[in-house]
């Protein structure tokens, strides 16, 4: 988590909190299995993030990248 995403209103379509499954019931130690739908939306989240990140890199790559010489330098 990046500190913006602390302070800013949460992006639409990034979190389903009806369907939060991080909330247990006391006691509740035993281990689920993963199901296909869960298992699917694992893995688009990790491709929103792969995106994301490619998308950064682009941006800092196109940030520093040097500047070509327009003519002969003297």
């Amino acid at each position: 988590m990046k500190l913006f995403e602390m302070y800013d209103a949460p992006v639409q379509g990034y979190q389903d909190v009806s369907n939060d499954g991080s909330k247990y019931r006391y006691g509740y130690t035993r281990k689920t299995k993963l199901t296909l739908k869960q298992l699917r939306k694992l893995r688009k989240m990790l491709d929103v993030r792969n995106y994301e990140h490619n998308k950064n890199l682009k941006k800092v790559r196109k940030q520093y990248t040097p500047v070509a010489a327009e003519g002969p330098a003297l």
